[in-house]
């Protein structure tokens, strides 16, 4: 982990199209718990809907204590033209023995199906083998949000198999799809 840690206490800032991938900061709360606070954006994902704005400071806080101690962490997702954070994208592990990782995101209702989430993805991807010299990015969705798998499939990422109930979710048991790609698939299409 050691070899990561440089890194990850030091996001850098990641230019896209219409996005700006970037450490999160304490003055995203605002923008963070507008869309956090919903239930649907919540629905497929391990934390629960925010039910007040200090839910969602406790949870930047975590966030930057765990960039300080240079621990895998979310950039967040913010829109260029307006400079709102309308979601996040990050690694939720990292292993350098096997140079793979996992990578998870969140995108605000209002934005969804608009293309976003597949740029923020692609450019964690372009991020994860370029500077960390990753071999392997996995992600994994509820089988019950296809939406997601498509996005993994739209950057390349190749579907694996089913884990039944792999997850427990809001109390009940579920079923997660694997997807991943490797560094030579990835610069095959790049």
């Amino acid at each position: 982990m050691q070899l990561y840690t440089s890194f990850f206490s030091n996001l850098p800032h990641i230019e896209t199209d219409r996005l700006v991938l970037r450490p999160l900061q304490m003055s995203d709360a605002r923008d963070m718990y507008e869309y956090a606070r919903d239930p649907e954006v919540s629905r497929y994902v391990l934390w629960d809907a925010h039910k007040s704005i200090w839910e969602t400071k406790r949870f930047l806080h975590f966030a930057r204590s765990q960039y300080r101690r240079g621990f895998p962490g979310s950039f967040a997702m913010e829109l260029k033209e307006s400079g709102r954070m309308i979601g996040t994208i990050g690694f939720m592990w990292v292993n350098p023995d096997y140079k793979s990782a996992e990578v998870g995101y969140s995108l605000g209702r209002e934005w969804w199906n608009k293309g976003l989430m597949t740029e923020a993805l692609d450019a964690t991807l372009r991020f994860g083998f370029e500077e960390l010299k990753l071999n392997r990015i996995e992600a994994q969705h509820d089988t019950q949000n296809p939406a997601s798998g498509r996005v993994m499939a739209h950057c390349g990422m190749r579907f694996e198999g089913v884990m039944r109930q792999r997850i427990m979710n809001k109390g009940t048991f579920r079923d997660v799809a694997v997807y991943a790609i490797l560094k030579n698939d990835w610069q095959l299409i790049h």
